[in-house]
This record gives structure tokens, sequence and C-alpha cells, in this order.
């Protein structure tokens, strides 16, 4: 799937995508649309633009068609960008920031998205304060880790991203967290860690010091990237 047909998902797909995901996380896709929109005609700046495209779809939830599809075949840039793709980027940005608000008919969709955070809610968490204080010792803090926002407890911070006892947080999780945007989307990027994935043969979170963290790594990446 290159570049035109992640346009062509997302059109056709719309009114499904846009109930799907929340207001905050639609503006993501739609700035990544619209960065996609304004990227250079350079094969790298195209294919890094339609990767943050794909990633901030990755935010739909299991199960969702379009979710579907891009769990399915490798995903791959284009390898030369195609003369019309701004410009098609560009057109498809400025209707789908024209289509206006989910309807009510969409609350069933909506309905699917807020059982997947509860899902990721429901993995162990730490406060803030209590990442703070694993954090204390480090001069980056807490900055890089994914922060979820409960509506009941305030942000949590997901275990996993921390070593056992009242260890500090894993510099792979970092590494892997900056790949998937995870400041920008932590939702998408949790479901990355807390979902089952294929490449590995099980859930990413569950096979930190299991596996060598180059390859967890190499596996953000060929998620992106589509090698």
């Amino acid at each position: 799937m290159n570049a035109e047909d992640l346009l062509d998902l997302i059109r056709s797909h719309w009114p499904d995508i846009r109930s799907a995901l929340d207001d905050e996380r639609r503006e993501v896709l739609l700035a990544r649309l619209g960065d996609l929109a304004a990227a250079p005609s350079e094969e790298r700046a195209v294919r890094q633009a339609a990767q943050g495209v794909r990633l901030a779809l990755l935010a739909l939830p299991p199960g969702h068609p379009v979710r579907s599809a891009l769990d399915g075949p490798r995903w791959a840039g284009p390898a030369r960008p195609t003369p019309d793709l701004a410009e098609r980027a560009r057109e498809l940005h400025a209707r789908l920031t024209a289509s206006g608000p989910p309807t009510e008919t969409d609350t069933d969709t909506a309905g699917i998205l807020a059982h997947a955070r509860q899902r990721l809610l429901a993995e162990p968490s730490f406060s803030p304060a209590e990442a703070r204080y694993r954090c204390a010792d480090r001069a980056v803090g807490t900055d890089g880790l994914i922060r979820l926002d409960d509506p009941v407890r305030g942000p949590r911070y997901p275990a996993f991203q921390f070593t056992g006892g009242d260890g500090g947080p894993l510099a792979v999780v970092r590494t892997v967290n900056r790949l998937l945007l995870a400041q920008e989307d932590p939702w998408g990027a949790a479901d990355w860690w807390l979902s089952g994935n294929l490449w590995l043969g099980g859930r990413p979170a569950a096979l930190l010091g299991r596996l060598p963290d180059d390859l967890l790594v190499g596996a953000a990446s060929a998620m992106l990237e589509g090698d």
C-alpha cells in the first residue's frame, strides 16, 4: 500500500474514521495529512509524511476496517512521489476539514474506541508522582514516556515502560516511543506496545527483556517503513 492507496483508504472510509477517533486524535490525523500535502517532492520527505498519516490511523481500534487494512500486507511509501500526490493530499485535507463533527449515528463506533481505551487503561500503570519518583535520578525525567489520561484517576504512565521494583524507565521504550510519536498520539503508541504483534510473536510490552532491544526497535521501524 503506497501513499496514493492511503489517501484512497481515508477518502473511502472517512465517516467511519471520523467517528472512531476523538477530537484530539482526529486533529492529529488531519495535521499529518496536512504535512503530506505540504511535503517537498523529495522521496524521503514524502515517505516520512505518509508514515505520519499511517501512524495516526493506527489509533483506530482493532477490528476497524481501516486498521485491518493497515495491519494486513506490509505498507511501503511510494518508490517515487507522483506529481499529483501533494495536490490529491491538499484536496482531501480541505474536504475532510470541512466535513464537520461526527453525527449521532456514529455512537456505535465511538463506543468501540472507548472500549479500546478502557482496555489500555486497565493495564498496570503509575501516577505522575510515582513515575517522577522512578525518574528522579534521570535528567530527562518522564520525557519520551507514554502518558494516558484516565477520566477517573487522571494521568497514568503504563508500567511496562519501567524496570521492575523501583527501577527507572527503559531506554528502549523511549527509543520506540519516539518512533511511534508517542508524545502526539499516546493512545496509538500504547496500543502498539500492548497488542499482539505477529512480527514479534506476542505483545511487545511482554517481550521487553526477553528479546534484544534492537528487535523491538526494528519491529516498530518495520511497521512504519514497510521494511
